[in-house]
């Protein structure tokens, strides 16, 4: 009798040794966790554990630097647990004549327990009538419902991922609350992942096609969300370039996947894997994600009049003209006048923006030299642009904070001033490296609005 590797994906298994090896692992995962969480961290630990793997754990801005080590901890010893638990899920799966990508529910709270027990008691299948159809293994619900024709393949495949992208997209932002790496990195790539996978389950496909069913839900998506306002269109056009390279790339994995597939019998079970990638991401960055780190952008600009007449201006300056950039006329916020109440440290500035103005209390007033600020209110960053006039995506609200400003003058020769603005400022959307370079730009084209302002009102009134 052949053996059964159980960390191998391929073959099948019967129900009994389904409930064997999970019984197994369950109680090897159990004694494991234990002992590590009540020896080496001296936590309490039992079944109900499980239910909240994390214990104490709610947040992913104010992890304790003992907390962010037991997440870490845990989440390393469940991976081969986890890998083993969908290995075999696949293979049972199989045996019992269902679609592979069903495993997905491996990682559904409470109706994994369900679909546990229902595998543990669904009986093999009878002799397949035939292979497996697709690179999406095996349902044989979808050849009633996938059409023949190429064009109504693409149709439906389109609308199926972008709506299961909008059920994705809901999720992380309205649920989960998290702007990171699974809503901008693993949702698009899963997109461009399951369209051509779908699309290719009756044939297969060029890679032109592929690229193109890859990246159109995408478009659609990002329309869908403009039209259901849960997105403005300045936020998903900044998203775009990140969202399409992913779904490009899911794309070309799942054209790899179909021409293996049709090249030969046995389809791999992949596509199982990156139905999870999704909201397996958004799990781990909900409880182990680091604090937003602290960015500094400064900008400069040189001024035809002395220190002390610019100094007047920096503290407090007029009404700016309405701004002529697209960028600002699209919605980013932008400034619009300084106010100040007090004199010295310990006065208040008030950066009056086109949403709201930042409250700005003075640390070091040191005339004509220095002006530095903390800052303890921000108003939003944008106005999104919607065809329905406002709208309140949760990211406009604690995803960007400004944290400290200054204004630095420099005397130079001939009577002249170099000003530098600096701004102190962290976000929470990730990829962090992504997103800091549309931040950069946006802070700097705020500085220059500001100081273009300072240096036309300072050079107006040098005499």
């Amino acid at each position: 009798m052949r053996k059964t590797n159980i960390w191998q994906w391929e073959g099948r298994i019967g129900r009994a040794t389904y409930l064997a090896v999970g019984v197994a692992a369950l109680a090897a995962k159990f004694f494991i966790d234990w002992v590590v969480v009540t020896r080496i961290f001296h936590r309490p630990w039992s079944l109900l554990n499980y239910w909240q793997p994390f214990g104490e754990i709610t947040g992913i801005h104010a992890l304790t630097f003992e907390n962010r080590l037991f997440a870490g901890v845990m989440l390393f010893i469940a991976v081969p647990f986890i890998w083993l638990g969908l290995a075999m899920t696949v293979k049972r799966l199989r045996d019992a004549g269902e679609p592979t990508w069903v495993a997905a529910l491996f990682f559904a709270p409470v109706a994994n327990l369900l679909f546990f027990l229902v595998l543990i008691l669904k009986p093999s299948a009878k002799e397949a009538g035939r292979e497996e159809g697709a690179p999406w293994p095996g349902p044989r619900f979808l050849d009633s419902w996938i059409p023949e024709t190429r064009a109504g393949s693409a149709l439906l495949s389109i609308a199926v991922t972008a709506m299961t992208g909008l059920g994705f997209t809901l999720l992380g932002t309205q649920v989960v609350a998290t702007y990171g790496w699974g809503l901008f990195v693993g949702l698009p790539f899963c997109l461009g992942l399951f369209a051509v996978l779908m699309h290719s389950y009756r044939d297969p496909r060029s890679y032109s096609e592929c690229v193109w069913m890859a990246v159109l839900p995408v478009f659609l998506l990002g329309a869908i969300l403009l039209l259901v306002a849960v997105e403005g269109a300045i936020c998903i056009l900044m998203a775009a370039p990140i969202a399409l390279v992913m779904a490009l790339l899911g794309g070309s994995l799942g054209f790899v996947i179909q021409a293996a597939h049709w090249g030969r019998p046995n389809a791999p079970a992949i596509l199982s894997m990156a139905v999870l990638l999704t909201p397996g991401f958004y799990g781990v960055e909900h409880f182990t994600r680091p604090p937003a780190g602290v960015f500094e952008v400064k900008s400069a600009i040189e001024i035809a009049a002395p220190p002390t007449k610019v100094w007047q201006k920096v503290v407090a300056f007029t009404e700016i003209p309405p701004p002529q950039e697209m960028l600002f006329r699209a919605g980013i916020a932008y400034p619009i006048s300084a106010e100040i109440t007090g004199h010295g440290a310990g006065a208040v500035r008030h950066c009056v923006f086109s949403t709201g103005p930042f409250v700005e209390p003075i640390v070091v007033w040191d005339e004509p030299r220095l002006l530095r600020f903390r800052v303890t209110a921000n108003p939003a960053p944008l106005n999104e642009l919607t065809p329905y006039g406002h709208i309140e995506p949760r990211h406009l609200h604690g995803y960007f904070e400004s944290h400290q400003g200054q204004f630095l003058l420099t005397e130079l020769p001939g009577g002249h001033t170099r000003v530098e603005g600096t701004t102190w400022y962290s976000h929470s959307m990730w990829p962090e490296t992504y997103w800091h370079c549309w931040s950069d730009y946006v802070i700097h084209r705020i500085h220059m609005r500001v100081l273009e302002h300072i240096r036309a009102e300072a050079e107006a009134t040098k005499n």
